[in-house]
């Protein structure tokens, strides 16, 4: 693990410390466990993170895989059942689709969801929203002059970039993150990809 990784999880362990509710706080730690290859520290955070807030569709996609990594079978079905069921709710198209294919590999029930919406063709203007799921408004333009802003404007309507603007503000202050050091504006763009569904 290089000093980078370490310097991540120190700083997210002590914004999950100082703020035991923080849900964003203990997702960060936990991703950043399982990315260090530290999986049975991840999964008490992951875990923490569903008790804060059991409709974060990602964090059960994530506990699931910690779980698998340490060849926790049954526990990683379970929870991507749930999973499944959250992101089919809250119409979370894209974590909802990888955990069915991680049920389907592991050779276990596809829960039963609200059968999917009727086809909508995408009209002038629109977008098939991949966070919500929905055909919706576009943006007028793209929001920033990077590929990044170019993807949001092609797959994202502009009812969840809004949403999204707040779920960014709140990743730079709780996270603390200054905005003129490139390794901060790549972690609030990992943060926010994954709050729209586009990783």
């Amino acid at each position: 693990m290089n000093m980078a990784e370490t310097s991540r999880i120190e700083q997210f362990r002590k914004m999950a410390t100082d703020d035991p509710d923080n849900a964003l706080g203990h997702f960060s730690l936990a991703r950043e466990l399982l990315n260090a290859g530290r999986p049975a520290e991840a999964i008490p955070s992951f875990e923490r993170v569903l008790r804060i807030d059991p409709n974060l569709s990602r964090a059960h996609q994530l506990l699931a895989t910690a779980l698998l990594r340490l060849d926790r079978r049954d526990e990683a079905v379970r929870r991507l059942t749930e999973g499944v069921t959250v992101a089919a709710s809250r119409g979370d198209v894209m974590p909802k689709n990888e955990m069915v294919q991680m049920l389907n590999d592991l050779g276990a029930p596809v829960p039963e969801t609200a059968a999917a919406r009727q086809a909508v063709e995408v009209g002038e203007g629109q977008v098939r929203c991949k966070r919500c799921g929905r055909v919706a408004a576009r943006l007028p333009r793209p929001p920033m002059r990077n590929d990044f802003g170019n993807e949001i404007y092609q797959n994202i309507c502009a009812d969840c970039w809004r949403e999204a603007i707040g779920f960014g503000t709140k990743v730079i202050n709780e996270l603390r993150l200054p905005m003129n050091d490139p390794q901060a504006s790549k972690m609030w763009d990992q943060h926010v990809r994954e709050f729209l569904n586009l990783m």
